[in-house]
């Protein structure tokens, strides 16, 4: 598994939306974020801004340390 900050969130990220039993749509849709955005930060391509993962968190109804509860 790799150490990169950003594909451990993008795991996390996937792993809390996969929990809600939502698709990458429905996230997409309920937070405001483009699907082929959130695609690349579930991979790991993208370095997220700290005000969307507020907004992840809020959509998802945790908190945002929670989104970052992943180890390196």
């Amino acid at each position: 598994m790799s150490d990169d900050p950003r594909v451990l969130f993008g795991h996390r990220l996937a792993e809390l939306r996969r929990a809600k039993g939502w698709s990458q749509e429905k996230l997409a849709l309920e937070s405001g974020l483009a699907r082929s955005y959130l695609g690349g930060v579930e991979r790991g391509q993208r370095n997220i801004a700290l005000v969307n993962i507020c907004k992840l968190a809020e959509t998802l109804g945790v908190s945002p340390s929670e989104l970052m509860k992943f180890s390196g």
